[in-house]
């Protein structure tokens, strides 16, 4: 049993070109007893068939958004997301980036990533990042949120829920979503059980068509459904 508890490490894919920042990353995760490193990639478009082989599957991916294109195509980390989602939809997908303006965040994680990491983020943060997206289903840090938060109350005026085709109760459930709590928190706070809210969780994508939580968190900052405190 490892420091938080858990029986079983997180199994870790990196999808990286560059070398010195895959090597890096693998050095950074093997000081945490949390995680395994079973695939890696130097490019996109084979991942999908480098992962039929495996007889483990990643919880977790870890995909560098930049990565070379494919017979003159581009295949960037969106298109692995694509590809990955329709075949491993169990897999958990983490971009990593330069990259760090909020609309360039919510446009990766409305293709359908999990959640979202700079380049330079700190090894915790990191830590952070993949225990959130294997746990809760999404990470998209504070910092990153209040951004895209801001910019979307700055272009569109408030949305007035009653409106939004939600009802009161999926709203709640939609706030407490975008404050990163898991279903069992959730479940815990509104005295509902867990199967309950996970109920809710699937109707919420349906209606508002995200393709997972962090989505879901996109959606209500984009619509101004929930507020940052």
């Amino acid at each position: 049993m490892n420091a938080n508890g858990n029986t079983m490490p997180i199994n870790i894919g990196l999808v990286e070109d560059q070398q010195l920042f895959r090597e890096g990353m693998k050095a950074i995760l093997s000081t945490d007893p949390d995680f395994k490193i079973i695939f890696e990639s130097v490019d996109g478009h084979s991942v999908v068939g480098k992962l039929k082989e495996c007889k483990v599957l990643p919880d977790v991916l870890l995909v560098d958004f930049s990565l070379p294109p494919f017979e003159g195509k581009e295949f960037n980390g969106t298109n692995v997301t694509t590809a990955v989602r329709s075949t491993f939809p169990e897999i958990k997908i983490l971009i990593l980036s330069v990259h760090n303006s909020e609309h360039f965040i919510a446009q990766v994680i409305e293709q359908g990533a999990h959640g979202y990491l700079v380049k330079d983020s700190d090894p915790q943060e990191v830590f952070d990042a993949i225990h959130s997206v294997h746990k809760k289903g999404s990470y998209i840090n504070e910092m990153a949120l209040r951004a895209i938060q801001n910019n979307m109350y700055k272009s569109r005026p408030a949305a007035n829920p009653d409106q939004s085709g939600l009802s009161k109760r999926e709203i709640e459930i939609l706030a407490m979503i975008c404050q990163q709590l898991t279903a069992e928190e959730i479940a815990e706070k509104l005295f509902i059980s867990v199967k309950t809210v996970n109920g809710h969780r699937a109707n919420l994508l349906q209606k508002t068509g995200s393709k997972n939580t962090a989505g879901l968190v996109i959606h209500a900052l984009k619509n101004n459904l929930v507020r940052l405190s």
